[in-house]
């Protein structure tokens, strides 16, 4: 962040005790912490939990995973519940924390979680937000999500970052959701 977003001024770097080096606005004479997104994305396991779902969305043929934006007031595990069925018709009955990472092309804070679905029926899925679903064992997911993504990342860190052969499970998951307060 280089301006101020109350007065549009120029921030200058100023030490913060505590804080380190952080933005300030000498106008308003206020620290400026980063203002960025959240959002969440989703690896979502079949129920035997032996396939991931991959997603192709917005034209490309890149192989990616549901995600999307959190809402205002809403906590990350509600908006993983809600992406996965808004996107996919998919219920999630299981989730577990995996990781997070910033994404500096869309100023966004990802957190990845790992869940698994009701089922395997992506008879539900919402056309308008993905041209194509498809579920992959969990070599071929590996080997055809998108390369170099934080997809990428977070498919391969949710196993240990194994690559091809010997690919261990992904570890069960250990929260269950409780249907009648996610919605």
């Amino acid at each position: 962040m280089k301006y101020c977003y109350e007065c549009g001024m120029k921030l200058i770097p100023k030490a913060l005790d505590g804080e380190g080096i952080i933005p300030y606005c000498q106008t308003c004479r206020t620290f400026r912490f980063p203002i960025f997104s959240a959002a969440v994305s989703m690896i979502v396991k079949n129920p035997a939990k032996d396939k991931i779902l991959l997603i192709q969305q917005y034209g490309t043929k890149n192989n990616v995973l549901v995600a999307g934006y959190i809402n205002k007031g809403e906590n990350a595990e509600n908006a993983v519940i809600r992406e996965v069925k808004e996107e996919t018709g998919l219920t999630v009955v299981y989730h577990n924390f995996n990781k997070s990472e910033y994404f500096p092309r869309t100023n966004t804070l990802m957190f990845n979680f790992v869940c698994v679905a009701d089922s395997e029926d992506l008879s539900g899925l919402n056309t308008k937000e993905v041209d194509k679903a498809q579920w992959f064992t969990i070599e071929e997911a590996i080997e055809n999500i998108m390369p170099n993504s934080l997809a990428q990342k977070f498919l391969l860190a949710s196993i240990g970052g194994a690559v091809r052969g010997g690919v261990p499970p992904l570890s069960i998951c250990s929260h269950q959701v409780n249907l009648e307060s996610a919605h």
